[in-house]
């Protein structure tokens, strides 16, 4: 049986990405260090697969086959991507697989199958899906110290209460911290 991991770039305030037109766009870019990208590969592991949903896979596939002789690059593109999608059409950047039109029941049945580990990045939607039906095993947390105010959040009001348990915390020297935790399932009141 395979574990979930979900992996989320954020700020302070929650948020996880800005559209394109947004003055800091790059605002994890003056953050990152090789001490950072170390711990981060150390957390995602040498060998894994790839949960994402289709807006994600294009914009990773437009970036991560560029960046050949790059350590994180060649994990990721070797890893098989599982995308949760209604478009089939047009995976180029593989390994890939669309997840069935159910993307939960996929999701449910490939958790069940031996291999590495999925890791699953950048998807809210999925992200919610996935700890509101228990399937996420861990939750890891890249947390910048900014502060965006506007932005994507990583949930929504709509999202149920989730209880975590910590597992560990590691810092960079420019305040990222890495924060990593297993999920236990609905909060109790």
């Amino acid at each position: 049986m395979r574990k979930i991991r979900i992996f989320e770039h954020i700020s302070l305030d929650g948020v996880i990405e800005h559209d394109d037109n947004y003055e800091y766009g790059a605002w994890t870019a003056k953050y990152r260090t090789p001490q950072g990208l170390g711990m981060l590969m150390e957390a995602y592991g040498s060998k894994y697969d790839l949960l994402l949903g289709r807006g994600t896979y294009d914009a990773w596939s437009a970036f991560w086959p560029k960046m050949q002789g790059n350590p994180m690059a060649d994990n990721l593109n070797a890893a098989t991507k599982y995308v949760a999608t209604h478009r089939p059409e047009g995976l180029e950047w593989g390994p890939a697989e669309a997840l069935a039109p159910d993307a939960i029941a996929g999701i449910r049945a490939l958790k069940e199958t031996d291999g590495p580990d999925l890791i699953l990045s950048g998807s809210t939607s999925l992200t919610s899906a996935l700890l509101a039906e228990g399937l996420a095993d861990e939750v890891v947390l890249i947390v910048y110290p900014v502060i965006l105010g506007r932005g994507k959040r990583l949930f929504t009001d709509e999202f149920t209460a989730r209880e975590l348990e910590f597992v560990s915390s590691a810092a960079t020297p420019t305040g990222v911290l890495l924060n990593r935790y297993r999920y236990v399932g609905g909060l109790k009141g």
